[in-house]
Order: C-alpha cells, then structure tokens, then sequence
C-alpha cells in the first residue's frame, strides 16, 4: 500500500465533497472512512484511477451517512445530484483546505491537528502519538475543530500569514512517534508552494529546508544539545541548504519581505559559514534589525543580542540584554553565555543553573547544567 500515494490524494478528495455540497465534518469522516476502505482493498484488487475511486466510495459513505439524518429530504436531493462516474476533475482543492484549517476561529493546537489530519492525510492515532497525548484526546479535538468550521465555505479569501504559522508550528514539533513531523511540514509547505505563487510561503519552505539540513548534528550520541558552534558542518545536508538557498534568492528578489524570508536569511548565513568562526554576524544583525522592523518580536530581541555579542563583543551584547525583559525565555541563558564570553566565569557558572532550573525542556536544562558544571569545575581547578 503507498501511503505517500493516499496521503497526496486525501486533500483533493476531501474539496471535491466539500464542493459537492458536502458539510466539511461529514465529507472528512467519509474520506477517512474510504481511506480505510482503500487499505483493505488496494493491495489485491489496485483502481485504474486511484482519486476517481476514493471521490466515488468517499461520496457513497457521505450519502450513506446523510441519508440516516431527519432531514432526508434534503439528503435525497444530494443523492440525486451525484455526477455520473468518470474520470475525477483535476481542479486541486488543496489550497482552500489549508485556509480551511488554519481559520482563526481555530486555537493553533487545533488547527495543526486538523492540517495534519484533512490535508496532511495523517490518521488520528499518528497525530495523537506525534504530541503524546491519548489518541480519544486528539480526536476530540478533532471533532472540536471540525465542528468550528463546519458552516465555513470556500468563498472567503483565506489569511496565507495564518497558514503559515500553523506549518511552522507543526515543523517545529520535529520527530515523535512514526510521525516526522518536520519532513510533513516540509511536505504540506512545498504543496502549498505549489498551489500559490507568494514569496512567504517561499520564505518558509526555504527556512525549513536551512534548518532541517543541521537536523543529523543537533544531537550526540547520547542525545544531549549540540550547539551550532560546536556542530559538525561537514554532516550537514548540502543540498538541502542549496536548495533553500535558492528559494529563497528567488523570493528576496521579488522585493516583498517577510518575517519568514528573514529568518530564513539569516539561516542561510549560518549555513554558508564553513566554520563557526566565519560566521558573517555582522550581516545577521541587520537581518535580526529587519525581522524587529517587521515583528517587533521580543525573542527576536534577545536573539539580535547574541548576534551582537559575536558581531561587537560581549559588552556590546550584555548591553543589547540589558534592556531587555529579564522574563523572557532564555533571557538568563542568554546572559551566562554572553558573561562566560566576557571573561567572568563565576556569574555565567551561576546563571547557567539558574536557567537550568527554568528550562521547561528536557533537553535544553541537561544541557545548561553541564554548562554549570563545566565552569563550576574550572573555577574549582
């Protein structure tokens, strides 16, 4: 069975009954319904047309459903609108879907459950194992969501900003369960860079495409926290980077700039360093001037202050820090670092275990307190 083949097809089938006159929370339980259908019988007895067969068994499972509701009447008219067999149109539906999913009556939990699920084609237990909840919990929230946009018709244009929030909330998830949920994001960003000629939705596919070529030297062996200065360069996925790279020159050239575009810039600068110490911070600090320009982003901020750091010295960073919110997420991380730069071990040392213990991740608090340690040992010796 090529699940890649059903998960393409399920955004297409899913508009066609939506178009048909479909209420979305119905038409999406009837596609899932052929999808499992198409499991069981695929493999022995394969469609000659695989889109045109999950369109037909997808509308005969809607009218089933719809015909055991009060209002037959009106589901009787439905049945006797059903176009005759033939081959499936080839208007694409995927773009709408996405807007679909991300509408803003949508809680961002929400609305990357139901992209995963209508255009990602992702069953509920994948999704639900990908952020380790219960599988009942999530589709719940499923049906929630469902529910919320199930009056929404295809009329309205949709908000491409919000879309793009929702696929780089669902790239940030990373790896979980069976589910790469990076390389999905990647996956839905490249269709909908397909479906719509902007230059954010470039800007994004071409960030995710920078950031997941480090994905293989983010990690040791024994899982701790690289950081990208110590990461090993020559692991990196060169043409992933090239391929970024590229997407995103076309898109800068359009002369529409964007929060996404930026940040991608500024990866691609990371990533065209040979060695750390060729970072270009200079020009990341610019970069970091423009993404503030376009957010006013408190973590941009604090991130331009690392980048003033390298670019200008130490000083000149903890300067940058200073007026900033000492309550923002790693804030305290970020000033033991720019201490231990400036030559003061011993307040890096202690504010590495202070923002250790307000480490919310794993990951990230193993790391500061090796940091902690490390020091704590030098100043010992």
């Amino acid at each position: 069975m090529d699940e890649v083949l059903l998960r393409s097809l399920t955004p297409g089938v899913l508009g066609i009954l939506v178009r048909r006159g479909a209420d979305f929370a119905a038409a999406e339980d009837a596609v899932q319904d052929a999808l499992v259908e198409a499991v069981r019988t695929w493999p022995a007895d394969p469609p000659r047309d695989p889109k045109g067969w999950l369109i037909a068994v997808a509308w005969r499972r809607f009218l089933d459903a719809t015909r055991a509701d009060a209002a037959r009447r009106r589901r009787e008219d439905l049945a006797e609108e059903e176009p005759a067999p033939g081959p499936a149109p080839a208007v694409d539906d995927t773009l709408q879907l996405y807007f679909l999913c991300a509408h803003p009556s949508l809680t961002p939990s929400s609305a990357v459950a139901l992209t995963l699920r209508a255009v990602g084609g992702l069953t509920t237990r994948q999704i639900a194992e990908a952020y380790l909840v219960p599988e009942a919990t999530m589709a719940q929230r499923i049906s929630r969501a469902k529910r919320t946009v199930a009056g929404v018709r295809f009329d309205q244009p949709g908000d491409v900003a919000t879309v793009l929030r929702v696929l780089y909330l669902v790239f940030n998830e990373g790896y979980s369960g069976d589910v790469d949920l990076a390389a999905e994001a990647i996956r839905l960003t490249r269709r909908l860079a397909a479906a719509i000629d902007h230059p954010e939705v470039a800007g994004l596919l071409a960030l995710m495409l920078l950031h997941h070529a480090r994905r293989a030297t983010r990690t040791a062996a024994d899982g701790s926290l690289v950081p990208l200065a110590e990461q090993d360069r020559t692991r990196w996925d060169t043409a992933s980077i090239a391929e970024g790279v590229e997407i995103l020159q076309a898109a800068l050239a359009r002369d529409r700039l964007g929060e996404f575009q930026a940040q991608a810039a500024i990866a691609a600068l990371h990533a065209d360093a040979p060695t750390a110490g060729e970072t270009d911070w200079v020009q990341i600090v610019e970069w970091y001037d423009e993404l503030i320009r376009l957010t006013g982003s408190p973590v941009v901020r604090l991130n331009r202050a690392v980048a003033v750091g390298e670019a200008d010295g130490p000083r000149a960073g903890l300067a940058a820090l200073a007026a900033l919110d000492d309550t923002l997420p790693r804030h305290t991380a970020v000033a033991a670092y720019l201490h231990e730069r400036d030559g003061d071990p011993a307040t890096a040392a202690h504010l590495y275990a202070e923002a250790a213990r307000k480490a919310t991740n794993l990951a990230e608090r193993d790391h500061l307190t090796r940091q902690a340690a490390r020091l704590n040992a030098h100043l010992r010796s």
